[in-house]
């Protein structure tokens, strides 16, 4: 992935599926210690035990409790993904990750533009808040080019963090 990642075509949203399964966790192993350096790493149990995980947010997906996305390349290759967690009452925490080979090229923003897109237009929502820590100034970046304003500093396992939001509309 030489190519600018950010532009349309070069890649899609797919909704996570059970087939996504070998390519996601191929993803997550190549980009843990890459993640790592600016969130909590999910430890060894998230690689263990990742068939059982990955089957368990396929259920929670099927309830509309969460929506689960991958970043696709269009030569196949999940570069990121992006999810609406704890879907409720017209509002979602999202979380996101773009892989180190897809980063600093403009991807995460425009992913991030994306789902905000979905959220409202798919997913009938009205708000999403998001979670980063300070030490991530990428992903307070992304948030604040995508309309996001900070509302909380809450600590995210013993860091410091900021707490986003950010309304939707049909405008979105």
């Amino acid at each position: 992935m030489n190519a600018p990642v950010d532009q349309p075509g070069t890649w899609n949203l797919e909704p996570l599926r059970a087939d996504h399964a070998p390519a996601l966790l191929a993803f997550e192993q190549e980009n843990r210690a890459y993640f790592a350096r600016a969130i909590p790493d999910r430890g060894d149990a998230y690689f263990t035990e990742f068939t059982t995980r990955h089957h368990a947010l396929l259920a929670e997906q099927d309830t509309g409790l969460s929506r689960f996305h991958l970043v696709i390349t269009h030569e196949g290759a999940v570069a990121g993904r992006v999810n609406l967690l704890d879907i409720e009452d017209g509002s979602a925490e999202l979380g996101y990750r773009i892989g180190e080979r897809a980063a600093g090229r403009g991807l995460a923003t425009a992913v991030v533009a994306e789902i905000c897109r979905l959220a409202t237009t798919a997913y009938g929502l009205t708000r999403l808040t998001a979670v980063t820590t300070l030490d991530n100034p990428a992903s307070m970046t992304v948030l604040t080019r995508n309309g996001f304003t900070q509302v909380a500093t809450p600590t995210i396992e013993g860091r410091p963090g900021i707490r986003y939001e950010r309304p939707l509309t049909p405008a979105t």
